[in-house]
């Protein structure tokens, strides 16, 4: 068998107009010194390799990642405040803790664009450092003057300077000296060096001690501002802003990934979200070698490539839900992507070239915070979504997503309005979570059951007697019928069925041993009630309800203090001797637990042993501790809004919970007495009936 290859002058137009191509778009793309030494290298090798072998492709593909990323291109951020406060308030009602850590975040920004460069001009003739001042400042800049070296290092300790520049011959101090101080003290501050006696030996000398360049007297003007502009633009691009690494955790539906859509959009930035959900294969963020078949770089850089910029939004999504298994730990990947420290130079497997992710801006999204590793929590900025309040939920409901759903399903010829009792019925009766996903969805049911009646009661349609169609065309709808202008709360009562969802209220309880606790889950604060019960028996505690693990050692905590101070009490030492208690918190197929219920089942145990029921509207929340000290707890927001819907007019919590209760809304604190507690014996009176 015989093999004709084809000559090298029918070849070479092929692989030649490949590569033309690719050396142009490596030219337009301004590549750093380090990446275009690289591609040089890579087409030269490429230049000596058969086009018909598989490493041909490779490197082409290569070299087009090189060379389409954005090394040097980015968005200017929009530094308005009126702009990003009005656009973050259109978008979304409530969440102020994270508009204003957004607006810290670009005060910062603005502050440090808007402040211009100084400039220290340091000279021992007069006339020289007032003409550099007086060029200077027509060029933008804020200029200081110094007589000698001395002079400028006290500045220098005081100030933060861009740039100095100095005379070389000087009394006091000269200007070398100077150079080698201020490097010290401020290594950033780039310094030119001006003398009438230039040498060789000084320039050399001058260059090897830190100096960013050497001028000659007597001065070029233009060469002067030239110099001057182009020492300040190489700092600023040295020195990019670095972006913030929040990470926004709460329970569903509470606005976390709108939020960051928002960001986005007020900052005047390029978005983009990922989701890390499920993701278990590390190679899915840092990319394969080249090495493999198929190779690809890694999700961050993909889509820092398709945004074309490289200080985009990215929204890291269901962080906390990253799993791992043989092929690796994604989450170790976090550790170099989201630390400001080290993602300047991260390194994607594919592209084998450090690219900095310093100024992408990264928010990261959790439902819970402790599946994360704590080196990973270290490097995060987290703002926490506690979720809305009834009255949040409201207008959200009415500005947003009635608008929204009523235009989806066809509702808008006219609106119809919503009464403010419509949506509290839908909260109250058919949702029940601390985000507003549900009451969404709810929402466009109710849409969806009014375009039904428009369609129900609607004249019948006209049949298609379009010739050619066959016998069993659909028939055009005739035009819609009426549907109701007003929703009110009976009208969804009607529409919803029965409600699903009833919150437990502080009932006044006449009977000892029965108290008001109030606790925290995913879906928001509730009031639970914990009773207690006594019978004959040999000193057993009996615990019910489906509780954890943490909950019972609460309950054997409040015992063990009753029983260690039963005559301050007013009890019999010996009174568990002879008796079993039981304690039960109702809803037993649910599944509790938590550090938050200790101060309820003591007073509970102290109820039911002293015969004193507790005060009817008081509830409250805490942890004790073996000697009766009241701990910190966790969700006092919500909490404190549970106990308002369920008629609640007493809040006692423990005193170190201070902060979060002057932290609430003054509309809240004004319905309510909250009442601050350090020692469980505080509490006794505050909660339970006087004797008798």
């Amino acid at each position: 068998m015989i093999f004709f290859r084809k000559p090298e002058d029918e070849q070479a137009p092929v692989a030649g107009k490949g590569l033309d191509e690719l050396r142009g778009q490596v030219k337009d793309a301004g590549l750093p010194e380090s990446v275009a030494a690289i591609v040089a290298k890579e087409l030269s090798r490429l230049d000596k390799t058969d086009p018909s072998v598989a490493e041909y492709a490779i490197g082409q593909n290569y070299i087009d990642w090189l060379s389409s990323m954005p090394w040097k291109s980015a968005t200017e951020d929009c530094l308005d405040f009126q702009r990003v406060e009005r656009t973050l308030s259109d978008r979304h009602f409530g969440l102020d803790h994270v508009k204003e850590r957004l607006l810290e975040y670009l005060a910062g920004r603005t502050l440090a664009a808007s402040s211009p460069p100084h400039v220290l001009v340091v000279d021992d003739e007069e006339i020289a450092r007032t003409n550099l001042e007086h060029v200077l400042t027509k060029e933008g800049y804020a200029v200081h003057t110094a007589a000698n070296g001395l002079e400028a290092l006290e500045l220098v300790r005081a100030w933060s300077f861009d740039l100095i520049v100095t005379d070389l011959k000087m009394d006091k101090m000269d200007g070398m000296t100077l150079l080698a101080e201020a490097g010290h003290l401020s290594p950033s501050t780039q310094i030119i060096i001006v003398t009438g006696y230039a040498t060789v030996h000084s320039a050399v000398q001058a260059m090897r001690t830190g100096a960013a360049h050497y001028l000659t007297k007597p001065i070029s003007l233009d060469e002067l501002r030239t110099t001057v502009r182009e020492v300040l633009g190489q700092r600023k691009a040295f020195a990019p802003a670095r972006g913030p690494v929040l990470c926004f955790t709460g329970p569903p539906g509470t606005g976390k990934t709108s939020i960051g859509m928002a960001i986005a959009e007020a900052l005047g930035r390029k978005f983009h979200r990922m989701s890390m959900a499920g993701m278990r294969d590390e190679a899915e963020l840092r990319g394969h070698r080249r090495t493999y078949v198929g190779a690809m770089p890694g999700k961050i850089i993909q889509a820092v490539r398709r945004l074309g910029v490289n200080n985009p939004v990215i929204m890291l999504d269901e962080i906390d839900k990253v799993g791992q298994d043989f092929r690796g730990d994604p989450g170790a990947v976090f550790l170099e992507i989201l630390d400001p420290e080290q993602n300047r130079q991260f390194l994607d497997l594919y592209l084998d070239v450090p690219f900095d992710l310093s100024q992408v801006m990264f928010i990261a999204t959790a439902n819970d915070l402790s599946r994360l590793d704590a080196p990973l929590q270290d490097r995060l900025e987290v703002v926490h979504f506690p979720g809305y309040t009834e009255t949040e939920k409201e207008q959200i409901a009415l500005r947003h997503m009635v608008p929204r759903q009523c235009a989806e399903h066809g509702l808008t010829h006219p609106f119809p309005v919503f009464l403010p009792e419509a949506v509290r019925t839908i909260i109250r009766d058919y949702t029940r979570e601390a985000g507003v996903r549900n009451l969404d969805r709810e929402i466009g049911s109710v849409c969806r059951k009014l375009a039904r009646v428009a369609l129900k009661d609607s004249p019948p349609g006209t049949s298609d007697t379009t010739p050619g169609t066959s016998p069993g065309a659909c028939a055009r709808p005739g035009s819609p019928g009426k549907y109701p202008d007003h929703v009110d709360a009976a009208l969804v009562t009607s529409l919803l069925g029965p409600r699903r969802h009833t919150h437990e209220s502080a009932r006044p309880v006449l009977r000892p041993g029965v108290v008001n606790g109030l606790v925290w889950s995913d879906s928001g604060g509730e009031i639970v009630l914990v009773e207690a019960a006594r019978m004959r028996g040999t000193g057993q505690l009996l615990l019910t309800g489906s509780l954890g693990a943490v909950l019972k050692e609460s309950a054997q905590t409040a015992l063990s203090f009753i029983r260690g101070n039963a005559e301050a009490f007013g009890l019999d030492p010996g009174f568990f001797a002879a008796q079993d208690l039981h304690i039960h918190i109702p809803a037993g197929a649910i599944p509790k637990d938590g550090p938050s219920a200790g101060v309820t089942i003591l007073m509970a145990l102290l109820s039911l042993l002293t015969g004193r029921p507790a005060k009817p509207g008081v509830a409250l929340t805490g942890e004790m501790s073996l000697g009766g000290t009241l701990l910190p707890v966790a969700g006092i927001r919500e909490k404190v809004l549970a106990a308002l819907r369920g008629g609640v007019h007493t809040v006692i919590l423990p005193a170190t919970n201070r902060p979060e209760a002057e932290g609430l809304e003054p509309d809240i604190r004004a319905q309510l007495k909250i009442v601050l507690a350090s020692e469980a014996a505080e509490v006794v009176d505050e909660v339970l009936e006087p004797k008798g």
